[in-house]
């Protein structure tokens, strides 16, 4: 079994960090997505992985490498444009061969791995396998239609009225008869070729399509606040680890991580945090789920519910919450200036101005 790991995308939802940077590279507790996805690949016993990679592929392939230290062999399969979902099995057709393969979405974050998954289907080899969760908008989604047995009659992506709240997780299992379906579907609206399209192509067919739907935690990291979950969710399964330096004047409490050559002066800390190697926080209090990456300067400031990446500085700016901050920013304080009223009054008037 191979799997086939999609990581292209312009990630628009996360602008301006992604102008710069792919989106499966945004850290979430100081680790890319994308790594704890391959993570996952790799202890569900899969080692080949086909990843498509577009516009950030370079980037992709210096953090990802030949995938050795996550115990994979990667081929990266370039994407011209992000076309669908089933674009990226299409243009895998030669990589995939005729064997079975789970595609994962790089940018998609599930709690608990696939391993149980992927054996699930090893044992039973339906023609394709779908993950399903509710949720509160299912409009943003493919959105799954179960007949009164559980088993799947429709699948609709992104509908204006949709006839369920199960999403479609970005994970799915296919064996080879995928390959046919994606040949025969023609473009969406949206001008791709669409994955749930394929899949109801099998189901049309009286193809065995199945469906799990998981109550664990999921999460598509395409927005701010999403991924600010994500981090507040990974941050709680941390355990406390003081590796760094923390003085006298400074009070760490709880889960939180300090890693070697990062220090501590003069603040206090409470988790659940990580605090990257080499970063200093000086004379600040840093507040529950809370990621600092590598090489930061955090001083005489406040931060909590927030991610900030590495070679970035905070100094002297009073708190920030519930913010993406991305690598090499500096946050000072503005310029003081004199506050005014502007005022143009006519005859008669009346004004109260608050001091």
């Amino acid at each position: 079994m191979k799997a086939l790991v999609l990581s292209g995308g312009a990630g628009t939802r996360l602008r301006p960090i992604t102008h710069t940077s792919a989106k499966q590279l945004v850290p979430v507790a100081n680790k890319a997505v994308l790594f704890y996805g391959l993570e996952s690949i790799a202890e569900a016993g899969i080692t080949d992985v086909g990843m498509i990679v577009g516009d950030t592929a370079a980037e992709i392939e210096e953090a990802v490498g030949d995938g050795s230290k996550f115990g994979l062999k990667i081929t990266y399969i370039p994407q011209e444009r992000p076309l669908g979902l089933a674009h990226a099995v299409l243009i895998a057709r030669e990589y995939l061969g005729d064997d079975d393969f789970v595609m994962y979405l790089g940018d998609n974050f599930i709690v608990g791995g696939i391993t149980d998954l992927v054996e699930e289907f090893r044992e039973n080899r339906p023609d394709a396998q779908i993950l399903l969760t509710r949720v509160a908008d299912p409009r943003a989604f493919g959105v799954a239609e179960l007949d009164d047995a559980g088993q799947v009659i429709g699948l609709e992506e992104k509908p204006e009225n949709p006839k369920s709240d199960l999403a479609l997780v970005g994970v799915y299992l296919f064996t080879p008869a995928i390959h046919e379906a994606v040949r025969s579907i023609e473009p969406s609206w949206r001008g791709e070729l669409e994955i749930t399209h394929a899949i109801q192509r099998l189901i049309d067919r009286s193809a065995d399509v199945r469906c799990t739907v998981i109550r664990g935690y999921w999460k598509d990291t395409g927005n701010v606040v999403d991924m600010l979950e994500v981090n507040r969710t990974v941050l709680e399964s941390m355990d406390r680890r003081i590796d760094g330096e923390v003085d006298a004047g400074s009070e760490t409490i709880g889960r939180v991580i300090v890693e070697e050559g990062a220090r501590i002066v003069n603040s206090r800390i409470v988790g659940p945090v990580v605090i990257g190697a080499g970063t200093v926080v000086s004379d600040s209090y840093v507040g529950p789920y809370t990621s600092i990456a590598e090489n930061c300067r955090i001083a005489d400031s406040e931060l909590e519910f927030s991610i900030v990446l590495r070679d970035s500085s905070i100094h002297g700016v009073g708190r920030i919450e519930s913010s993406l901050i991305g690598r090499h920013v500096k946050v000072t304080p503005a310029p003081s200036v004199p506050s005014a009223h502007r005022l143009v009054l006519g005859d008669h008037s009346k004004v109260q101005i608050h001091t």
